[in-house]
């Protein structure tokens, strides 16, 4: 049975008892503890059930990559799933559960499995679940949402807080052991900023466990000599549980700091997301050790070598008090050794080498334990736990030799480089036949834009599992990172230790090596998912031959690890079963993040109130006072309508374009969108974006510019004001602003990144306020000496001026089709403007209206409205904005789109104006009707309302909308249903309602 040592436990404070729940069992342990730990301690061997069969499983490996001990964590809202319980430090008052088995982890029915496993194989379900086809919807899909998941979704209602947190260094280094803290000091020495980032509770990583020394010094007193250098230095930022999460192109960094969760009381951030960007990036991240595939490798007890070196020494925790060593490399004699020196007994050490090990293993004889070359485990006996081995010949089919009854077995087939962060922008690997592992290929490192290495990798990562060949390495690292980022390294040797004299690795995948199907069929290679080694042989017996293939195939390297004990073994048996070399089969793609983020920590502060936050005017302040109704536009709030008195909303909007057509009203146009685009080619780009040239557009002059997607349809319309040579300014709508942005950098970045241009969205930098009536331009006039006549200002011009001693820019632009003057100031400025206006305004009974006066207004005057007139399904065609188009320019994005067969098609819906014969408002988006039913007995229709008001300007309703081949139908009367079984006859006529010659705007 597994209990706590008399000796060892060198990161516990025994003084410090704490008290935990499992499984609603109460629990002792110690400060420094992590759950396995203290769950170990307690015996408590079985944590969880695996997902397909429900067989036990037990702890397997000491860190992130874990694969079977995953619990539900916490009560209540503050409950999560699937935590690793080596991964969690032991608190006061912990609380958890196991998953996946029902009714108990003990009784468990979902293990009825087991028994059905030759009838489950790998990919049954591809051939189970489509015959016969009405199972489907009543058996299969209700069985497979039962089955699916693995633990309970959390409770709503998060009750704790997450933040984002921005850094800047030069070099950033992840991984905290020796290597990381070598890397750390060669850079700093130089002046380089540094981050040194090491995601659990301790420095030093292995070092201290599997002993050494450095620089005459034990590892240990090493590690705490280097931290107080580094924290010495002013340029070096140290941070615990911190993971390097992913990186990403341009030398971005994602970390993951879990800041709380080992002391949930304290008033912190619970998890913190780190986004760097850094010069270098160092990956000292170490290696893992691979299991071995043997029948029964999975029942509680079987564990990695290290994992149970680790738990003996750095938690004084006992696996069992006889442990059987299985191994293809001389690592694992460490655990012997170890094991051995605390007074546990080993029956024996299983090297699958014929040859056997070097020092160590002379070493491990030395002390009494028995070592066997050439054997290996046959098969593992036990259920819920380990009773015993029985051992094989490995270059043999699996006859027992010999059983020996024990209750635990540490495991060793050798290390992997932890080569994920590598290559998630791009690094390559080489296949390293030696010690059996891919590590990275320093010849194809991730690259900046530049083609410059921005990625270095350091000591057992880069491959190197030799103490003294890992801080050489290391020291290299640093000083090539501080060097990339223009600083000057020290002169200084690394630190030197005492090399190993270790026998070479024998690769062994299988145990033994021919082991036939009965036994194959038990040799686990994932945990958590259940994939046999001869589920991956079927795969390829089946055609599934690309890794990525097998992999989707069987499952394997797709649980909650992502593969980190099970993806080397398993490619190398998928390999052997295709008859070709592992580096022929590759591996899968490695993806962030490293082991899984919080939500919430994504989120950060961006939830509940914030999580959209609601953007408000320079002069939103004014609206609330005075009585506006709003509605929602994008993020903002914009008023409606400004109702008087005991007025209908329909009243005050009548009443505000009325007063506004006839004399003079202000609109708050604020939340219009503004982009800069500036440089050298800026008239090129917007060429390229919008359908019409706006690269002979002179400085002080606008245009009115339609942009569509790569497809060809409508996305955004707006004026564009060229400021100077080289600087524009896009209007966008005030939805668009932000996505439109957004587009445009997407094509400077992936397509053009040559051309020089730079865009900023200066949205919120601006307040605008639109000016509009036929006294629009006496009442600028009260607030300024400047000249506002029409050869000064002219339509579609701008200029700027000085209006109540404030510098202001006009733009003599119109979306009501009156006399117009968009004003745009420094946001600060807004609010003084806005009151300047009401004041000058006073003597024309000026009216501040809304955003449906805005609309009733466009509409009368038939121009469009993005959202309302578009889908994502129109072409400027289809509006009847040919005339936007330019005939001059060869290409601009979605021209080639709308080239295409059906989107030159004459016969498609097109914009027309509607009247109803009544004088009654259409239904918005009612549609019009056609002869016949469709294949689904609907009615057919033939054009649809997409914009539709009572106009006050003509006292009637007016819509727009599109009608099949509609500008060809002038006059004819469509009917168009209503909900309640009426039809409302319209007439089809000119989208133009009001003024159509323009003769208002052009005073």
């Amino acid at each position: 049975m597994s209990t706590r040592l008399a000796k060892g436990g060198r990161l516990l404070d025994k003084g410090r008892a704490l008290h935990f729940t499992f499984n609603g069992k109460r629990l002792k342990g110690h400060a420094g503890d992590t759950l396995a730990s203290a769950l170990l301690a307690n015996d408590q061997m079985l944590v969880g059930r695996s997902f397909k069969y429900h067989r036990p499983r037990g702890i397997v490996a000491s860190g992130a990559e874990e694969p079977n001990a995953l619990v539900h964590l916490g009560e209540g809202a503050r409950m999560e799933p699937n935590q690793r319980v080596t991964t969690t430090e032991l608190f006061d008052g912990l609380t958890c559960t196991s998953q996946n088995h029902w009714p108990s982890l003990e009784y468990d029915i979902g293990a009825v499995n087991t028994h059905l496993a030759r009838f489950l194989p790998a990919g049954f379900y591809y051939k189970m679940f489509i015959h016969p086809r009405p199972f489907w919807k009543h058996v299969y899909e209700p069985f497979i949402r039962q089955s699916a998941g693995l633990g309970k979704a959390t409770n709503p209602g998060d009750p704790d807080r997450y933040e984002h947190f921005y850094h800047f260094c030069d070099v950033a280094v992840i991984g905290g052991g020796v290597a990381g803290l070598q890397a750390a000091v060669a850079a700093a020495e130089a002046g380089a900023k540094v981050l040194l980032m090491e995601q659990t509770a301790h420095w030093g990583g292995r070092a201290p466990v599997d002993g050494g020394e450095i620089d005459g010094q034990s590892a240990e007193d090493w590690i705490t000599a280097t931290l107080a250098k580094l924290r010495d230095m002013p340029n070096v930022t140290l941070r615990l549980r911190c993971m390097g999460a992913g990186v990403y192109d341009h030398g971005y960094l994602l970390g993951y700091e879990r800041v709380n969760d080992h002391a949930p009381s304290t008033d912190t951030p619970r998890h913190r997301l780190w986004r760097i960007r850094a010069g270098q990036i160092i990956t000292a991240t170490g290696a893992i050790e691979r299991p071995l595939s043997f029948a029964g490798n999975d029942i509680p007890g079987v564990m990695l070598a290290s994992a149970i070196r680790d738990y003996a020494v750095n938690y004084g925790v006992s696996i069992g008090d006889r442990t059987v060593v299985v191994t293809n490399n001389d690592d694992a004699y460490r655990t012997a050794i170890t094991l051995k020196k605390f007074g546990l007994e080993i029956p024996a050490i299983l090297d699958a080498r014929q040859s056997g090990g070097g020092a160590l293993a002379a070493e491990a004889r030395a002390l009494g334990i028995r070592v066997e070359n050439g054997k290996g485990i046959a098969k593992v006996k036990g259920g819920k736990r380990v009773t015993g081995v029985a051992i094989c010949a490995q270059a043999g089919e699996g006859a027992v030799l010999e059983e020996i009854k024990c209750d635990a077995v540490a495991m060793s087939g050798g290390w992997s480089p932890v080569v994920h962060l590598w290559s998630h922008c791009g690094g390559k690997l080489l296949w390293d036949s030696a010690q059996a592992h891919f590590r990275p290929d320093p010849a194809n490192p991730p690259r900046g834009a530049k083609g410059e290495a921005f990625v270095v990798v350091a000591g057992s990562a880069n491959g190197n599992l030799d103490l003294a060949a890992t801080l050489t390495d290391a020291d290299t690292a640093g000083k090539t990172a501080a060097a990339a980022m223009g600083h000057k390294p020290k002169s200084t040797k690394a630190p030197t230790a005492t090399a190993t004299d270790e026998a070479a690795l024998e690769a062994v995948w299988l145990m033994p090596q021919g082991a036939n199907i009965k036994l194959r069929m038990k040799s686990w290679l994932d945990y958590q998912n259940d994939v046999k080694v001869s589920d991956v042989q079927l795969a390829a017996r089946e055609g599934y031959e690309s890794v990525e293939h097998a992999k989707r195939y069987t499952t394997l390297g797709m649980a909650t690890d992502q593969g980190k004990l099970s993806n080397i073994n398993g490619l190398a048996i998928l390999s052997d079963a295709l008859g070709q070399p592992i580096p022929q089969t590759g591996t899968t793609t490695f993806r962030p993040p490293y082991t899984p983020i919080s939500l919430s920590a994504i989120a950060g502060a961006a939830r509940d109130a914030v999580f959209q936050p609601i953007r408000k005017t320079p002069i939103h302040g004014w609206h609330e006072a005075n009585g506006a109704h709003f509605e929602p536009v994008g993020q903002w709030r914009r008023p409606y309508c400004f109702p008087k008195g005991e007025e209908t909303h329909r009243d005050a909007v009548n009443r505000e374009i009325n007063q506004t057509r006839a004399r003079l009203g202000l609109l708050d146009a604020s939340t219009l969108g503004k982009i800069i685009v500036k440089g050298p080619d800026a008239g090129r780009f917007l060429d390229m974006l919008y359908t019409n040239v706006m690269s002979s557009l002179k400085p002080g002059k606008c245009r009115y510019g339609l942009m569509c997607n790569e497809n060809g349809f409508l996305m955004d319309d707006g004026v564009v004001a060229r400021i100077d040579e080289d600087t524009f300014l896009c209007h966008t709508t005030t939805g668009g602003a932000e996505s439109i942005h957004g587009h445009m950098e997407d094509w400077l970045q992936c397509e053009w990144w040559d051309w020089k241009v730079y865009t900023a969205n200066v949205t919120e930098q601006y307040a605008q306020i639109a000016v509009v009536g036929p006294k629009g331009r006496e009442t600028l006039a009260k607030l300024t000496t400047d000249d506002l006549s029409n050869d000064a200002l002219p339509f579609m011009g701008w200029a700027d001026l000085t209006l109540a001693g404030m510098p202001v820019r006009a733009y003599r632009i119109s979306f009501s089709g009156e006399l117009s003057y968009e004003l745009a100031v420094p946001a600060s400025h807004g609010r003084a403007l806005w009151d300047a206006l009401l004041e000058a305004g006073a003597e024309h009974s000026v009216t501040t209206y809304g955003t449906e006066g805005l609309h009733v207004m466009r509409a009368e005057k038939g121009f469009i409205m993005i959202g309302d007139e578009t889908d994502g399904t129109v072409i400027p065609q289809d509006l009847g904005m040919g005339w936007a188009i330019s005939k001059k320019k060869d290409d601009y994005l979605g021209k080639r789109a709308q080239e295409r067969s059906h989107m030159a098609d004459p016969n498609r819906w097109k914009l027309v104006g509607l009247e109803t014969l009544d004088g009654s408002v259409l239904p918005d988006g009612a549609y019009a009707t056609a002869p016949g039913h469709n294949a689904n007995g609907q009615r057919m229709t033939q054009g649809r309302v997409t914009s539709t008001y009572f106009s006050p300007t003509l006292g009637r309703g007016i819509a727009m909308g599109l009608v099949h081949n509609g500008p060809d139908r002038m006059g004819d009367v469509l009917d168009f249903p209503k909900v309640d079984g009426g039809i409302i006859k319209a007439k089809i006529v000119d989208p133009i309602f009001f003024d159509k010659d323009g003769e208002k705007q052009n005073v």
